[in-house]
């Protein structure tokens, strides 16, 4: 396969870095519904939530600007880089306003490049524009 696509992270129309790894976890939760008369009658349907962890080398500017941004509480938004080729799972994917709770800059290695971690919450997704298969 010839990987031509990649996420990135962009705030407004500038991007900060791209991704080398990315996990996001989406819950929906329902809690089941019991009746007097009857077991299992319909869910509870709580918010859902939506989390993510991160990973991107620690070279240039772009850790101490992501963590800049994490204590400010800056949102921004991960997205697809321009796609080229036919390779890419999806055509169009968006996580709009995220926000950094957590960051991790790695320890110094002797060998490649330092993988700096961060972990957060994605406040808007799922939107019908967000997600094109």
């Amino acid at each position: 396969m010839d990987w031509n696509t990649r996420l990135e992270i962009s705030v407004g129309n500038k991007v900060i870095s791209p991704i080398d790894s990315f996990t996001p976890t989406i819950s929906a939760p329902k809690t089941v519904l019991h009746s007097i008369e009857q077991e299992n009658v319909g869910f509870v349907y709580q918010p859902r939530v939506a989390t993510f962890q991160m990973q991107v080398q620690a070279i240039g500017s772009s850790v101490a600007e992501l963590t800049k941004m994490a204590l400010a509480g800056t949102k921004f938004d991960i997205q697809v880089a321009e796609k080229q080729g036919t390779d890419w799972s999806f055509k169009k994917l968006l996580f709009r306003n995220c926000v950094i709770t957590s960051a991790n800059p790695s320890n110094v290695v002797v060998n490649g490049a330092p993988v700096a971690t961060f972990s957060g919450s994605i406040l808007g997704f799922g939107g019908d524009k967000d997600i094109e298969l």
